[in-house]
């Protein structure tokens, strides 16, 4: 509870053909020997990640990645997972041999990141084994057309040059998003229903719970948290309305008939859908739902890898669910972490968690790529409100998307 989470924070990916020194940057960067680094080609395979405070720009993550130009099978793979951390970036370094100079390979990758509107500066690395001139870095630059500045990653030159780049051109948007902050006043009591099963973790609360609470709090409300078996106690100790309950979704049924009506009512996962990604087309994606047919394919998505519990919700519940809802026999596969299918056209809907531990870029791609192939994707919370009838209530304290339903 003490770190901001890795969703929240600026990612910075480095990129570059191999051996173009980006372990040794992501070392330089962070003032520590967390990336193996050495004159064999490819010797950085998977994505490696690193939580640190960047001065002017806060709590960030910097990721390392595999060299682009990799060949053969395994280099194949490894340019694969370069590509997933390139969806979640939210600024990237794009690191240049100096002794090499521009190829074309790295023109068009830049090209890439460029088209996907991702803010990038380049880098002219190896100072220290070539004198760069004053005018290759502004024919660079006019060629790239991306700020770039020279450093010598393993003297550890340029750093500082490099750090004023990174915080003159990071844009970090969902730094001015809120999970709740628009549908609250300060002064407001909010109750949050947190139950405490055997898949809670021991002594602290999950994320979404974490980060509902700071939100709250950020903005000048007063935060009640509760069981589920003792909402009602809780209601009858308040000497205040409260002006929104937000409870976890599996105890959705017993929270909705303990809450009086005229008290605003969601679920964690419903504001996360909010808050990651479009509410409105998870909305409509419960439509699909009806629309099953025996043999329609389900994929089931986690954003976090965790041990299965003997009613698991994503294994075990909402299959369930969904084979009450549709009575025929429906096929059901799982994705979780940060493995998403490409393939979306195998299957008839995509049902996702909350994706606290997912930022928004990733869980924005997902949902253009579910839209691209046409395949319907709806949450969590909706899909377990609309199985208990509460589907309304739960969307109530969103107009736009409640009015849509009627």
């Amino acid at each position: 509870m003490n770190n901001t989470p890795i969703a929240n924070r600026l990612h910075i990916a480095i990129f570059g053909r191999r051996n173009a020194g980006k372990s040794t940057l992501i070392n330089a960067l962070t003032g520590q020997e967390i990336a193996v680094v050495s004159e064999v080609p490819g010797t950085t395979t998977d994505p490696v990640y690193k939580t640190m405070e960047l001065l002017s720009l806060g709590p960030v993550v910097i990721i390392d990645t595999a060299g682009i130009d990799d060949g053969g099978d395994l280099g194949n793979l490894r340019i694969e997972k370069t590509y997933d951390v390139l969806r979640k970036t939210n600024f990237a370094i794009y690191v240049l041999d100096a002794q090499e100079g521009i190829t074309e390979f790295d023109r068009k990758f830049i090209e890439e990141i460029k088209s996907k509107e991702v803010a990038i500066v380049a880098v002219l690395n190896k100072s220290d084994r070539r004198r760069i001139e004053q005018h290759e870095i502004l024919e660079y630059k006019k060629k790239l057309g991306v700020p770039i500045c020279e450093i010598s990653a393993i003297n550890k030159s340029g750093m500082e040059e490099l750090k004023q780049l990174i915080a003159k051109h990071a844009k970090f948007d969902e730094a001015n998003l809120t999970i709740v902050g628009d549908l609250i006043n300060p002064g407001d009591v909010v109750v949050l229903v947190t139950p405490i099963d055997k898949a809670a973790p021991k002594g602290r609360l999950i994320l979404p719970q974490q980060q509902t609470i700071r939100d709250i709090i950020d903005n000048d409300a007063i935060a009640v948290v509760t069981k589920e078996y003792e909402l009602k106690q809780t209601f009858e100790s308040l000497r205040k309305k409260p002006s929104l309950v937000i409870t976890d979704s599996q105890a959705f049924k017993k929270v909705s008939a303990d809450t009086p009506e005229d008290i605003r009512l969601t679920s964690f996962s419903i504001l996360f859908a909010r808050y990651k990604g479009e509410l409105e087309e998870m909305v409509k994606g419960l439509k699909k739902i009806k629309k099953l047919k025996a043999g329609s394919r389900v994929l089931i998505v986690e954003g976090c890898t965790h041990h299965r519990q003997e009613e698991d919700i994503g294994k075990v519940k909402i299959p369930r669910w969904i084979k009450e809802m549709t009575d025929v026999q429906i096929e059901f596969e799982w994705a979780s972490g940060t493995y998403f299918p490409k393939d979306l056209e195998r299957f008839d809907l995509i049902v996702h968690c909350g994706g606290c531990m997912l930022n928004r870029m990733e869980m924005q791609y997902r949902l253009n790529l579910s839209r691209q192939k046409e395949i319907a994707i709806t949450n969590y919370g909706m899909l377990i409100a609309s199985r208990h009838g509460i589907l309304k209530r739960a969307l109530q304290p969103f107009p736009s998307v409640y009015n849509e339903l009627n």
